[in-house]
């Protein structure tokens, strides 16, 4: 029987995002070879940006990757899994349903597989960071906006159109905050992601005027100035966290007692707020539990570097059976 040395299968991983795409060549271990990015918003169309992926990323496979990758795996906004599709994608330049595996496959003479950018995420949690072991848990990114992957049974939950999982817009104040891209109101992302932050920021400092937020510009209020506040011990922005935990704490509830899941990961810009933001939406998770499930699921920081985690997420999907 050969042995087979997993490090040296290698996978392209590829994140794309409204304004500038990553991808690296990851091995099974967890390992980036080598990793760049360019610009998503320059090409025109979807032909011309993979061309522009191919330029860039072939003669890197040919300097690492002996035997050729294994496949290719693509973390993209509104990216339908068992289709292979980008569609209907609000933040990209490219209108329409768009065959993206399809395309990828034809140029790398590579299969390649997709999903949303949080759905990756949580597959690179499973596989190299601090899922590893779980079949239960809820992946939640807290960034610009706010995404999520639920996996059950070792399985992630795609629906039966592939766009399962979108905890980010289901309403956790109904006709609360409008959101400013879907129009919804009282959305979870219209308060738990950077852009809600700021938002709050801004609609508290000027109720308090005494607040140091009120030191900064207004284009300068954002989760990391609140943050520096908080630091600092100004009650204003300990409590913009606080409300914001608040709010994160009661949809996690919800998101618990619809999956039992064994832990909930935290992960993205956002969470470097700490304790300031973990703590009240740990308590108002577990006050809005029924008792069956109380102190049963853990809420964990991503152990992912998070300028890594995207590439590394969209590799997963390589490895998973």
């Amino acid at each position: 029987m050969s042995v087979v040395d997993l490090s040296k299968q290698v996978a392209l991983g590829i994140d794309i995002g409204g304004t500038n795409t990553k991808f690296g060549l990851v091995n099974h271990r967890g390992q980036i070879l080598t990793k760049g990015s360019l610009p998503t918003d320059q090409y025109g169309t979807p032909e011309e940006f993979v061309d522009a992926l191919h330029e860039q990323i072939q003669p890197l496979i040919d300097e690492h990757c002996e035997g050729g990758i294994e496949g290719i795996g693509v973390g993209a906004p509104n990216a339908n899994y068992y289709r292979g599709t980008i569609e209907l994608a609000p933040n990209l330049p490219w209108r329409g349903i768009i065959n993206f595996a399809d395309l990828m496959t034809a140029k790398f003479n590579s299969p390649c597989k997709m999903t949303n950018d949080a759905n990756a995420a949580a597959l690179g949690e499973m596989m190299y960071g601090a899922a590893r072991g779980m079949k239960d848990f809820i992946m939640i990114t807290l960034g610009t906006g706010v995404g999520s992957g639920i996996v059950s049974g070792g399985n992630l939950i795609y629906g039966h159109d592939g766009f399962a999982g979108e905890l980010g817009h289901t309403i956790v104040k109904p006709g609360g905050r409008k959101h400013w891209s879907t129009g919804s109101e009282g959305s979870l992302e219209a308060y738990a992601s950077a852009t809600g932050i700021a938002i709050t920021a801004k609609k508290m400092r000027a109720e308090f005027p005494d607040s140091m937020l009120n030191q900064y510009p207004e284009e300068s209020i954002n989760s990391k100035t609140v943050h520096e506040c908080a630091l600092k011990e100004d009650p204003v922005a300990v409590e913009v966290f606080r409300y914001t935990g608040q709010k994160l704490g009661e949809a996690l509830a919800n998101f618990v007692m619809f999956s039992s899941p064994e832990a909930i990961l935290l992960f993205g810009g956002v969470i470097k707020a700490g304790d300031f933001i973990l703590k009240p939406a740990k308590l108002h998770m577990e006050r809005n539990l029924l008792p069956i499930f109380r102190s049963k699921v853990r809420l964990v920081f991503s152990e992912l570097d998070e300028a890594d985690a995207a590439i590394l997420g969209a590799s997963a999907l390589v490895w998973e059976k």
